[in-house]
């Protein structure tokens, strides 16, 4: 580790929310030049340590250090005069305005009084490029770009502040794997130039590919210091968690047989130009991924079997028979009995200014009402029984979601449709974000809920979760299943192979080229 005299410190930092302490004496050291990654499950503290950093919150004790100055940090842009800019998991993006508007919404370039249009357009095409999105029209509006774009957008939104600390908080977690390479290829130049990288993600890859130092937080503790790559993931997980790390992910059962009848089929389904001839089926008890590159179909298929797409043609069956799912009301109806937990838990999942309570009841109204009238005690059992299902964890059920970690915002987002006791659920990578421990508790509710016969259709864009948690892996290429992995058949070197739709032998010989995630 750089010897020199640090660029930013902080020590003996504590803050309070109540009677809960989200950090407990905490210390960080950050150095020019370095990349220094954050490791911690949620909850553990890092979302309240860099909301400090970047003023957005004040500490109850300790003191910052900039250049072996102290310094206070009233408000968010005291922080970002310094010099140090977030880029949050949040983003920070107006939807409504240009991609050039939202780079430069605090400090326009102007000519005579006015906002230089010509002028702004073309330092943003300047940002977009040096952050990889070259490809990122500087006028189209932030809300017609998909998640991955809006977020390489607030990643120029950030390096256009000419930051000297960059804190980047699962910044990577909506990219593609083609995104990912380039957003690595941009950090790694930006340490050469002499910037301190503040890097928080639960991809354990990443970190070894980045990272020259890692501090791990527990329980609003920095538990460990140490040098990029001298522990390995079983012992960094150790101390993220606390006690021994088992396998992340349960045995699989024996395969469902072929001759099971399905509860879910989608017969030459097709939409746009996006979906093209799909045909699947899922039988009660399995768990089948949707693999490829993001942006080949598979939101869209979850999308299109949940009844959000209009304009489709094939069909989608329900235990043999053909059903028209006109919207999600049809499809979480009981006759069908169908849960999507979406991609976005922020903006598509949750509510964040109500209350747990009612973003867990939400879905199941219908069913908790008696005459129009919500029964309170049947509501009230049904949510006992889904925080102690799913382990969530909050100070009381009537709390906005919003003060939630992120990962117990997605364990309500799960436990909300389990509400409805549904017999098929589909997944648009749930646990995109989220830490190691709380992944491992989701991976086991899902073999759970399989075990008891639920039907799963499972996309993510993690090939670790697909061979660990899938019975079988439906590959997609240009909206279409180019091939089916299952058995000894299901290894990372298939997937990707599949996925840049190169064919592959039995044995798998030959190179497959990486895709950078």
């Amino acid at each position: 580790m750089d010897g020199g005299v640090p660029l930013f410190g902080m020590e003996g930092i504590s803050k309070r929310y109540g009677g809960v302490s989200a950090l407990r004496q905490a210390s960080l050291t950050l150095h020019a030049g370095r990349i220094h990654a954050l490791l911690g499950e949620n909850g553990a503290g890092k979302s309240t340590l860099i909301k400090i950093m970047s003023g957005v919150v004040q500490p109850d004790e300790g003191r910052l250090a900039f250049e072996g100055r102290e310094v206070r940090f009233p408000r968010p842009a005291a922080a970002n005069q310094a010099g140090i800019v977030c880029i949050f998991q949040e983003l920070s993006l107006v939807p409504d305005l240009s991609v050039a508007d939202n780079l430069f919404i605090a400090d326009p370039p102007r000519r005579f009084g006015l906002v230089d249009r010509r002028a702004q357009r073309a330092r943003a095409e300047e940002w977009l490029e040096r952050a990889g999105a070259a490809d990122i029209h500087p006028l189209a509006l932030v809300k017609d770009l998909p998640l991955s774009r809006r977020q390489m957008v607030e990643i120029a939104k950030a390096l256009a502040r000419r930051p000297r600390i960059l804190i980047l908080d699962e910044a990577t977690s909506a990219l593609t794997a083609a995104d990912v390479t380039k957003v690595f290829r941009v950090l790694k130049r930006l340490r050469e130039e002499g910037l301190a990288l503040l890097y928080i993600s639960h991809r354990m890859q990443e970190i070894a590919e980045l990272a020259d130092d890692c501090t791990v937080f527990r329980n609003g503790r920095n538990v460990a210091t140490y040098a990029a790559g001298s522990k390995t993931d079983a012992e960094v997980v150790e101390l993220m968690i606390g006690r021994e790390y088992s396998h992340i992910f349960p045995p699989k059962p024996p395969p469902v047989p072929a001759a099971a009848a399905p509860v879910l089929e989608a017969r030459g389904l097709g939409w746009t130009n996006r979906l093209k001839d799909i045909s699947l089926a899922v039988r009660p008890g399995e768990i089948v991924g949707l693999g490829g590159l993001d942006g080949q179909g598979q939101r869209e298929l979850l999308l299109a079997l949940f009844g959000v797409l209009s304009g489709l043609s094939g069909e989608v069956l329900v235990d043999g028979r053909a059903v028209a799912i006109g919207g999600p009301g049809a499809a979480k109806a009981k006759r069908i009995g169908m849960a999507l937990i979406p991609e976005d838990r922020k903006t598509e999942g949750l509510m964040l200014p109500m209350s747990v309570r009612d973003n867990l009841s939400f879905a199941a109204l219908g069913r908790l009402a008696r005459g129009g009238v919500i029964d309170r005690v049947a509501e009230a059992r049904a949510i006992d029984e889904m925080l102690r299902l799913l382990a969530i964890k909050a100070a009381g059920v009537d709390i906005p979601v919003g003060a939630l970690s992120g990962g117990n915002q997605q364990k309500v987002v799960i436990a909300k449709w389990l509400m409805l006791a549904p017999r098929i659920i589909l997944l648009n990578d749930p646990t995109r974000g989220i830490d190691v421990g709380t992944k491992q508790e989701i991976y086991q509710l899902l073999r759970k809920l399989a075990d008891e016969g639920v039907a799963i259709l499972f996309y993510s864009t993690d090939y670790d979760e697909l061979i660990g948690c899938c019975d079988r892996v439906l590959v997609l290429y240009d909206g279409a299943v180019s091939r089916e992995l299952a058995g000894d058949d299901l290894t990372e070197r298939a997937l990707v192979g599949s996925a840049l739709n190169i064919a592959a032998s039995s044995g798998e010989a030959g190179h497959v080229p990486a895709v950078g995630a």
